[in-house]
């Protein structure tokens, strides 16, 4: 039988149904939207009304055939949740829900993750995940891997790393156009400062900016005038 059918699912381990002569998911448009949102399933659901965050990996449990859904060590599915969902202070087995910092995919927590970073996302540029390589700088891009994965660029190219490119004046309407580096899996918050020595010396003047592939651009209509004006980003 089919895992769901026109449904939403988070943090959910939706796999193995096409053993059995099913689907992992379906969508029929009949009983409102599919969305899968940092799920382990398969295949990929990207596209699926704006489905993110989820991954292809099988999940690892330690026993299935016996009932035993708790994680191996090497289960991609540790810290790849989002803890925006989690609303339980303890998961089915009645242990702590949040253990490493990020909630895991499923409903058994592993509790003795050796990474705070999402294993999937470690093995998916070959790198340990026993937290050697947690706040190693891989690609030597300022950024160790923690905060590549935090901003979801690839710790293997350094290339590919949050920064911020040279504001350009604007016309059309009169201000600067601020780019920076981007992904089109985050949403980002841009701030600006005209005095560094200011306390705090950053204000933020906009939030819930949807990043692009490859760079994101916004227009700072209150730089109208010769500055000087001082710009940093982030995640949220």
């Amino acid at each position: 039988m089919n895992g769901i059918v026109d449904s939403v699912a988070i943090n959910c381990i939706i796999y193995g149904n096409d053993a059995q002569g099913g689907a992992n998911y379906t969508s029929l448009g009949e009983l409102g939207p599919l969305v899968l949102d940092n799920c382990c399933t398969t295949p990929d659901p990207g596209g699926f009304d704006g489905s993110v965050g989820n991954i292809t990996n099988e999940p690892t449990f330690a026993n299935p055939v016996s009932g035993d859904f708790h994680f191996q060590s090497n289960s991609p599915c540790i810290n790849a949740g989002n803890n925006a969902y989690v609303t339980n202070t303890n998961d089915l087995g009645g242990n702590p829900r949040i253990v490493g910092g990020t909630v895991d995919i499923g409903a058994y927590e592993y509790q003795t993750p050796t990474s705070v970073i999402s294993y999937a996302w470690l093995q998916q540029y070959a790198l340990p995940t026993d937290g050697s390589a947690d706040y190693t700088d891989t690609d030597g891009d300022g950024m160790n891997n923690y905060q590549e994965w935090i901003v979801g660029t690839d710790p293997t190219n350094p290339l590919s790393a949050l920064k911020m490119l040279s504001p350009m004046a604007t016309n059309s309407p009169a201000g600067l156009l601020v780019s920076w580096v981007s992904v089109n899996t985050r949403v980002y918050y841009l701030q600006s400062s005209t005095n560094l020595e200011a306390r705090p010396a950053f204000s933020t003047i906009q939030s819930n900016i949807v990043g692009q592939t490859g760079t994101t651009t916004y227009t700072d209509t209150t730089a109208s005038n010769r500055g000087p004006y001082f710009y940093r980003v982030g995640v949220q």
